[in-house]
């Protein structure tokens, strides 16, 4: 069975760079079975609706500003599967959960970035699927695990966000980690490695330092989403963890 994966894209530039976490990515792309197609949820893709992309061909989307020049100059020509869309359309429709197609948009940063790495050769279908801030984690979870059949169909489930992500609290000069954004994770990693699902919910109010590492949650529900996708066996493994510019987490995490 695929598993479901928890990506963080970091900044823009990782798209650029040669370190510990790109040539992770790379060798993760290499090793896993070849999945049938990828339904990827961007923590850059927000709204209030469940969407999920019928796009044929994807334009690349540069939605940032003040990186170098050449990032702009980056395509990621993926392609969509209409009769996967189908799918997850279904499976939302089957839990309840509210759904529309979107035939235009492109893929953000958030997606390719990621793919870009994992599969330089674009050559997988991808459905790019919208996060919604305002849910509660518990709904957050049940939308991820609408979609867990799919890990039986060879298809990889992606959550691609951010554990620790606040572009305000950036040194951009660090070589180090922040106490308080390590403090954060090492929380989570004890709660999702046992699988407390009740605590999780309640990040906000129970973690250290969680103000601080998710001063808005579109990045976090990622994890969350990936998480409900792999609610069959509950078994999470962190495959690896760096932090750039003192707190902005690259973390990597396998629900199998």
């Amino acid at each position: 069975m695929m598993p479901s994966l928890f990506i963080a894209h970091g900044a823009p530039s990782l798209a650029l760079e040669e370190n510990v976490y790109t040539e992770f990515l790379q060798k993760l792309g290499q090793e896993l079975p070849k999945p049938k197609a990828i339904v990827l949820f961007s923590a850059h893709w927000e709204s209030t609706t469940q969407l999920v992309s019928s796009v044929a061909n994807y334009e690349t989307i540069y939605d940032f500003g003040g990186f170098q020049p050449e990032l702009y100059q980056i395509k990621y020509p993926a392609q969509g599967q209409a009769e996967t869309t189908a799918e997850v359309e279904r499976l939302f429709t089957e839990a309840g959960i509210p759904v529309q197609t979107d035939d235009v948009r492109g893929l953000d940063h958030g997606a390719w970035v990621v793919l870009r790495l994992l599969y330089p050769d674009a050559d997988i279908p991808v459905i790019a699927l919208s996060v919604n801030r305002y849910l509660t984690g518990e709904q957050q979870y049940q939308v991820g695990q609408a979609l867990a059949s799919l890990r039986e169909q060879d298809i990889l489930v992606i959550g691609s966000g951010g554990t620790v992500h606040n572009l305000r609290r950036l040194n951009w000069e660090s070589n180090g980690v922040d106490p308080w954004a390590s403090e954060f994770d090492n929380w989570l990693h004890d709660k999702l490695v046992s699988w407390d699902t009740e605590s999780l919910f309640s990040y906000d109010k129970l973690a250290p330092s969680a103000q601080a590492a998710v001063p808005t949650p579109e990045h976090f529900v990622p994890l969350l989403l990936a998480m409900g996708a792999g609610d069959q066996n509950k078994r999470a493994s962190l495959l690896f963890k760096a932090y750039q510019y003192g707190n902005l987490s690259l973390s990597c995490w396998k629900f199998d």
